[in-house]
């Protein structure tokens, strides 16, 4: 086998692990976004607290602080998840808080990405008790495709790379077909919702927004020197490699969430 056929067969080394472990992640998934509730509410509070503990190991690779900041991060989300109150969101900053003060450095990475991460696993819950689970299932087939199609493009095609200083394996081939798996994931989903052809751009926006979830977790391990958030699941990483880009989507429609009637899915 030549240098250059060995280098081809080289980018798909990571494929077999990737694709059984996004298996098993998929089929969880969807039953709990099917049963909605507390089993949901259980899945996010889990996968928060643990990107948690991921972003603590990183900055500070104490273990016994990063298992109490998790374990406070899912105790004042599972609170949270009870309330009705905007009032009782302000204590989503005590988790974060509490791990800047801890952080020996890096602090305001912390509380950022802190806040970031429960803010997500609370916009994910509350969006699927709001809208129901047909448009949870949207958000997160969108983020899906970005990440599926983005990496046989991206591996298949090459070329120019999308942010080579904090992303070096990103490319545009990856990301245009990201926006495009997105976009038809919208169209699909025009066929049997109330939405308006708005939804294909959006889901292409909501696409973007996902890879800027991914672009800011790969600047965050470059700049803490890992290659991976943590080694939990194999040929991913950590959770926090993993649902990088659904954080970014999460965080994206919160955002529109204020602005519009999610259903109609209009800006």
């Amino acid at each position: 086998m030549t240098t250059a056929s060995r280098a081809r067969n080289g980018r798909w080394d990571d494929l077999m692990p990737r694709l059984t472990s996004g298996a098993g992640m998929v089929i969880v998934g969807i039953i709990a976004i099917r049963l909605g509730g507390v089993w949901f509410q259980m899945l996010a509070v889990f996968v928060t607290a643990v990107m948690v503990w991921e972003l603590a190991r990183m900055i500070r690779q104490d273990g016994n602080t990063a298992m109490l900041l998790a374990a406070a991060t899912a105790s004042v989300l599972s609170g949270l998840l009870q309330q009705d109150s905007a009032p009782y969101l302000l204590l989503m900053l005590g988790p974060a808080l509490f791990g800047t003060f801890a952080m020996p450095r890096e602090r305001l990475t912390f509380f950022l990405f802190a806040l970031g991460i429960s803010a997500a696993g609370w916009g994910l819950v509350t969006f699927r008790d709001t809208y129901g689970g047909t448009w949870l299932f949207w958000l997160v087939l969108c983020v899906v495709a970005t990440d599926i199609l983005g990496y046989f493009a991206g591996r298949a095609f090459g070329g120019p790379k999308f942010w080579p200083r904090i992303s070096p394996k990103k490319t545009w081939s990856g990301a245009v077909a990201g926006w495009i798996g997105a976009a038809a994931v919208g169209a699909i989903f025009l066929s049997f919702t109330d939405a308006g052809w708005d939804l294909i751009w959006i889901s292409a926006l909501l696409s973007f927004a996902s890879q800027m979830g991914d672009i800011a977790e790969s600047a965050l391990k470059r700049r803490m020197g890992v290659k991976d958030s943590s080694g939990l699941i194999p040929g991913h990483g950590g959770l926090f490699d993993r649902f990088d880009g659904l954080l970014g989507a999460a965080l994206f429609m919160l955002a529109v969430a204020f602005v519009v009637e999610v259903p109609q899915v209009h800006l």
